[in-house]
C-alpha cells in the first residue's frame, strides 16, 4: 500500500493554506527565483515573446545558435495544418496556395505520424503527430479548390493486454 502517512498534505494543511497571505507566498516566490537566477529571470525572456505568451527562452539557453536559427527558419516555412479525427478515420487538411507544390511533395505516414516533405521549399519537412493510431494501408489525398485533404483509417486494433492485481506482494 501507498504509504499516506508520509505524504507532505494532512488535515491542518488546508488551515494552514487558508491563513497564508497571498503577498507573502508572491514575495517567497520572488526571492526564490531571485537565487535561482541571479540575473533575473524576466531578463532571460524576450520581451516580444513574454507579451505573446511564448515559451521562456530559457528552454533553448543550451543549444547551438546555429541550430535555433535553422529551428525557427523551419517553423516559418512550415504550411498550417488542420488535423482532426472522426470514428472511423484521422483527417489532415492543409491549404496548398501553388498547384506546382503538389508536383513536388511527398507524404508518408506512420501509425501515429504524418510526415510532409518538400513544402513550400525543396527539403522542407514537416512531421505531424496523429490523435490516434491508424493504419498501414488505405490512406487518400485529394486536392480540391487550392484544399489537400488526407483521409488515414483508424485503427482500432487496441492491443493491450490484461494485468492481474493481486492482493499480496
Amino acid at each position: 500500500m501507498f504509504p499516506w502517512s508520509l505524504f507532505p498534505f494532512n488535515k491542518d494543511m488546508k488551515d494552514q493554506m487558508n491563513k497564508m497571505n497571498p503577498k507573502e507566498i508572491d514575495s517567497y516566490v520572488q526571492d526564490m527565483m531571485k537565487k535561482m537566477f541571479p540575473g533575473g529571470y524576466s531578463s532571460m525572456m524576450n520581451p516580444t515573446e513574454a507579451m505573446n505568451g511564448h515559451q521562456p527562452f530559457i528552454h533553448s539557453m543550451n543549444k547551438d545558435p546555429v541550430q535555433q536559427e535553422q529551428e525557427k527558419t523551419a517553423q516559418h516555412n512550415q504550411i498550417p495544418v488542420n488535423v482532426f479525427e472522426t470514428f472511423e478515420d484521422v483527417y489532415i487538411r492543409m491549404k496548398i496556395p501553388n498547384e506546382e507544390w503538389m508536383k513536388q511533395m511527398k507524404i508518408f505516414h506512420t501509425s501515429n505520424q504524418a510526415i510532409i516533405e518538400n513544402i513550400p521549399e525543396h527539403g522542407d519537412r514537416q512531421v505531424l503527430t496523429l490523435p490516434s493510431l491508424v493504419k498501414k494501408k488505405g490512406a487518400m489525398a485529394q486536392y480540391r479548390d487550392g484544399i489537400l485533404e488526407l483521409r488515414i483509417p483508424r485503427s482500432v486494433d487496441l492491443q493491450y493486454t490484461e494485468i492481474d492485481v493481486s492482493d499480496k506482494y
